[in-house]
């Protein structure tokens, strides 16, 4: 991300770039807004995420505007700057071809499962990679 774009203090990063998710997802249709960069990092470590918003009705104005419904969003949260090489070469080469997949799945998924929230979000432990399935704790 340019350096003019950046709106990280300078001893953070993102791990992955927009031209990077964009390659990585190829033909799958991901909306521009539905990918988003964080400024601050993730209490539990995760650093990219995925989620699935199914329709949800409320009352109220409360809920999904349903402009939303049955989309996904991304979103890439930031690490120490030192640890972005790293954190990059294992996200690319293992994480975003699971994510392309998850994407592929999602949405060729039966209606059921579309009915209700769903992410799967992803981090790095002691150099390997570790993910969470809607919310749940990291294996």
């Amino acid at each position: 991300m340019p350096a003019r774009n950046r709106r990280l203090p300078r001893h953070l990063s993102w791990p992955l770039t927009p031209t990077d998710l964009r390659e990585a997802l190829g033909g799958e249709p991901v909306a521009p807004d539905a990918v988003s960069f964080d400024g601050h990092p993730w209490g539990d470590g995760t650093l990219l995420q995925v989620t699935w918003l199914p329709p949800t009705s409320s009352n109220y104005g409360q809920g999904i505007h349903p402009g939303l419904w049955n989309t996904l969003q991304i979103a890439v949260a930031p690490l120490p700057a030192g640890e972005r090489a790293a954190a990059r070469e294992l996200l690319r080469g293992r994480v975003l071809p699971e994510l392309r997949a998850w994407i592929a799945n999602a949405r060729q998924a039966p209606e059921g499962w579309k009915l209700s929230p769903h992410s799967r979000s992803w981090r790095i432990e002691d150099g390997t990679v570790t993910r969470g399935e809607d919310g749940q704790p990291y294996r």
